[in-house]
């Protein structure tokens, strides 16, 4: 049985992270990446440890640099994250071409890269399993042949304009020939190597390809498998070895499921342990409740009706925190967002659901009062009524034979229509009639007569003064 402050999600949130780790852990033990890894895990436990401790200023200036940071490891790693993301692609095995026997062939390299050897002639051949090497595999020479002892001394010898550089085996043939490979960054290499040792081990550090190398200062071979070398004294030794590593078939069933849990326990459960001890502080809240008011925001309106009225505008909110990096309630902009596209003409009670709070990872609702809110609607309705121009005072003397009208005289209102069967006319702004003058043009905005009737006219009315009977 679990404690009762354990789930069974929290438990698959821990397995998850942890495969997670050891995964990015195993790709990139052996690289510049996992020392960068590293560094970010620690600048990591020191953020926690000051908002632990609320080291307002120290968390705030690690918070600022961690969002410059992402996006410098995105530059400077992009193409570490493109593997890591291609060995994640469960999808991977089956838009990829299958991988050709190639037994038939490690004879008759192994025979010619030991021929190299005595001839003290450099070369460097990778063997493509698995995953792609578009991504690391640079400025290489398409070929597209068989593999043949011919062909490759024609690319590996002294002189010829292929030599310098790698040829890459995929699918029993040589694909290209003459490409640049990511370098090692590995302190511990041996200081006799030289820099085609280096991006043997730089590439297989990187990915799951098999690299020989062979060395034309020492005449040795050199098999990198997972940033570790391994000398071959012979050709059947080169044979064996590339019949146990680039066979597919082999490299599936090489170990069994309990095997693979039990290889490398010892940073598996270190990794377990780190990531359980940083569910435990993040969710250090775990049950934390906090009251809030939230105005309440309805949306959805069916288009022929109108609210007239909604009560209450506001409800307090009961707020479960589950985790520590989950925002306090009060700097978060909470509402009650609830949807009327279902109400009817009339009173309606409308019940608020969990689901009308946007909420971030980590927090739930745990009760709202009241549950549920009032409101009113009434069908919309279309309306001209005529402009009705208001002024002060008295018109000027001699002013009688004229009369004050509008353009235009009448305006359309939409709203409810209890509301709207009372709106007579529309009233203009108050205008000064001691100051108006004979055909002379004034602008006057209008007056909404309720808030919930809307006037559909936006710009000023033209007031003027002209003869009785004139023509407008």
């Amino acid at each position: 049985m679990l404690p009762s402050f354990i789930r069974i999600q929290d438990l698959a949130d821990i397995l998850i992270m942890t495969f997670l780790l050891y995964q990015l852990y195993s790709w990139f033990r052996k690289t510049r990446a996992m020392q960068v890894l590293l560094g970010l895990g620690v600048v990591t436990l020191i953020y926690f440890a000051t908002r632990f401790l609320d080291l307002y200023m120290t968390s705030w200036i690690l918070q600022e640099l961690g969002t410059v940071l992402i996006i410098l490891i995105i530059v400077v790693f992009q193409a570490e994250i493109r593997q890591a993301l291609y060995r994640f692609s469960l999808l991977r095995t089956f838009f990829d071409p299958q991988e050709k026997q190639q037994h038939s062939h490690f004879l008759q390299i192994a025979e010619t890269l030991f021929r190299f050897a005595e001839k003290r002639t450099g070369a460097l051949l990778v063997f493509q399993r698995s995953e792609s090497l578009a991504d690391l595999m640079l400025n290489g020479v398409r070929l597209d042949c068989e593999i043949t002892p011919q062909i490759l001394e024609a690319i590996f010898a002294e002189g010829t304009p292929l030599h310098d550089g790698a040829a890459l085996v995929k699918e029993g043939r040589i694909a290209l020939a003459s490409c640049h490979l990511p370098l090692s960054s590995n302190p511990d290499i041996p200081q006799n190597y030289g820099t085609r040792h280096r991006a043997a081990l730089g590439l297989s550090e990187r990915t799951d390809a098999i690299v020989v190398v062979v060395s034309e200062e020492r005449g040795e071979v050199l098999l990198a498998d997972g940033g570790e070398f391994l000398k071959l004294v012979s050709p059947s030794d080169l044979v064996a070895a590339l019949e146990q590593r680039v066979s597919p078939v082999r490299e599936k069933t090489r170990l069994t499921l309990r095997q693979k849990l039990l290889a490398n326990l010892l940073p598996k459960t270190a990794l377990l342990l780190i990531v359980t001890a940083f569910w435990a502080l993040i969710t250090s809240r775990q049950g934390q409740i906090t009251t809030v008011t939230a105005p309440v925001r309805l949306q959805g309106v069916p288009e022929e009706l109108v609210l007239v009225r909604n009560f209450p505008e506001e409800v307090e909110v009961q707020l479960k925190s589950f985790s520590s990096l989950t925002p306090t309630p009060a700097k978060l902009d909470i509402s009650a967002n609830v949807d009327l596209s279902g109400v009817r003409e009339g009173q309606a009670t409308v019940r608020i659901k969990d689901s009308d709070f946007s909420l971030p990872s980590g927090m739930v609702v745990s009760s709202v009062t009241p549950p549920s809110i009032k409101v009113a609607t009434e069908k919309k309705v279309r309306k001209t009524v005529p402009v009705r121009v208001v002024f002060k005072g008295v018109l000027a003397g001699g002013m009688g034979r004229y009369e004050i009208v509008s353009d235009p005289a009448s305006v359309d209102v939409e709203g409810p229509a209890g509301q709207v069967s009372r709106v007579e006319s529309i009233a203009t702004e108050e205008i000064d009639a001691a100051r108006l003058v004979r055909d002379k043009e004034y602008q006057k905005n209008l007056l909404l007569p309720s808030k919930k009737v809307t006037l559909l006219y936006d710009d000023p009315v033209v007031i003027r003064v002209i003869s009785r009977g004139k023509n407008r």
